[in-house]
């Protein structure tokens, strides 16, 4: 940067410096958070329901963490999954969209449809993917759904019935981008080997995901299956998620359903948000590689002071993977890939780290308890990294696999808020300013 625009731009933080004790004199809920932490309300939703606390006499009261798809307890959802060719998110897909379980006969046509969608545009691989590769993968999904926008005929028709079309196509489409993206990258700038598989329609999307990023295409049940289940766990979060709001407030303003999906997608990559998994990676690689598979609990208790003491990783005091702005006691969603994560470990013989996850998560309630006095439990983003590296999915595709799956939920919540509500998102801000007068430009000091 410039030297001048560094000053410049120094000299603004004093000028512009809002002080902590307005946002409590202005009663501002910052973060869209009411001082208990739990979330400001903003809207109405069918959709799904994140339930991790109650209230009793107006104070908040830390309960188990359920997660709900159209009133239906997730943990219900997954208990099917092992009877089931992983396609039991496609099933979440049809739930979340049109808010009813399927019969056998609706089930096949939707899901026919669905992969009917997988392909992409003719030229689009060779043109848009295999000549613009780019080092961060996020960025170039977003440039891509963005692209799509060329290919549709009525790109700016925003009637529900179009969005809804347009919306099954992004989803379809969403494996292939991403698969294809990420050969391109490892080609490019891997000087890794590249695989272009075709996406095949009479495969659910986890198998599909699984056979184009390997070089022999195959796979498992069990991957599969633990694949599909992850896809699930993250369709949906309720409407308050930072990147299901981005494209809500996008949508409301009467934009294109590629602007809204792309603008989720730039949230969706922040380490606050959908990038927290690679952050426990991370965090547990150098972990491990101080302590081993530790089963001393002192030593796992000493290594997570240091985290909380910023002595560790990135200094930042944070145990990633560990406590969600809503879930207190449990998240459900952890609970879930936990016991598919001892599946998947036993049958990749990976039982003594599966084991150390666990020993460490454990550990790291209590310690956390004891440095803040606050109860927290692992969040999704603790074995989802874990779960992937089984997979041998590659760390450049995990946020994008969270994308694959919540871009059913984003279309949902954009088409029942076209339906339902129809305003454009425009809340208030208070200026705290001083008023000034206009000094001519040549009256003005050095």
């Amino acid at each position: 940067m410039n030297d001048c625009i560094k000053q410049f731009f120094e000299k603004t933080k004093e000028i512009g410096k809002i002080e902590n004790h307005l946002y409590k004199e202005y009663s501002v809920k910052n973060g869209l958070r009411n001082e208990d932490g739990t979330g400001v309300l903003v809207g109405l939703t069918k959709i799904s329901d994140v339930v991790g606390y109650c209230r009793e006499c107006d104070t908040k009261v830390d309960m188990p963490g359920e997660l709900y798809y159209r009133g239906i307890d997730v943990k219900d959802i997954i208990a099917n999954a092992s009877k089931r060719n992983a396609d039991v998110f496609e099933e979440v897909c049809f739930l979340i969209l049109f808010g009813y379980l399927p019969n056998v006969e609706e089930f096949e046509i939707f899901k026919n449809e669905l992969h009917k969608k997988y392909a992409l545009p003719k030229g689009f691989l060779e043109n848009k993917i295999l000549r613009s590769p780019t080092h961060n993968l996020m960025n170039k999904l977003q440039q891509d759904v963005l692209t799509l926008y060329a290919y549709d005929k009525t790109p700016d028709d925003v009637s529900v019935d179009h969005i809804l079309d347009q919306g099954l196509h992004i989803v379809s489409k969403v494996p292939s981008l991403i698969c294809y993206n990420y050969q391109s990258k490892i080609h490019y700038f891997d000087e890794q080997s590249m695989f272009i598989h075709h996406v095949d329609p009479s495969l659910s999307f986890a198998q599909n995901i699984l056979q184009m990023i390997r070089p022999d295409r195959k796979f498992t049940d069990i991957e599969a299956m633990v694949l599909d289940i992850a896809l699930v766990l993250h369709a949906d979060h309720g409407g308050g998620n930072n990147s299901t709001f981005v494209n809500v407030v996008m949508s409301s303003s009467g934009t294109d359903i590629y602007s809204s999906f792309a603008g989720a997608i730039g949230s969706l990559k922040g380490p606050k948000h959908g990038g927290a998994n690679l952050k426990v990676c991370g965090m547990m690689e150098q972990v491990i590689e101080t302590i081993g598979y530790s089963e001393d609990e002192d030593e796992i208790r000493a290594i997570i002071k240091r985290l909380l003491n910023k002595d560790f990783y990135d200094q930042s005091g944070l145990v990633y993977g560990m406590g969600h702005a809503v879930y207190t006691i449990s998240d459900p969603r952890s609970e879930v890939l936990c016991d598919a994560a001892y599946k998947l470990a036993k049958e990749k013989q990976m039982l003594k780290e599966y084991k150390f996850y666990k020993r460490f998560e454990e550990v790291a309630k209590e310690v956390i308890y004891e440095h803040k006095g606050i109860r927290c439990s692992s969040n999704v983003d603790f074995y989802s990294g874990f779960v992937y590296e089984m997979l041998n999915i590659p760390k450049d595709m995990y946020t994008l696999l969270f994308v694959c799956a919540r871009t059913i939920g984003w279309l949902a919540h954009n088409i029942e808020s076209q339906l339902y509500s129809g305003k454009i998102v425009r809340p208030a801000t208070k200026y705290v300013g001083e008023l000034q007068e206009y000094v001519e430009l040549e009256k003005r000091g050095e």
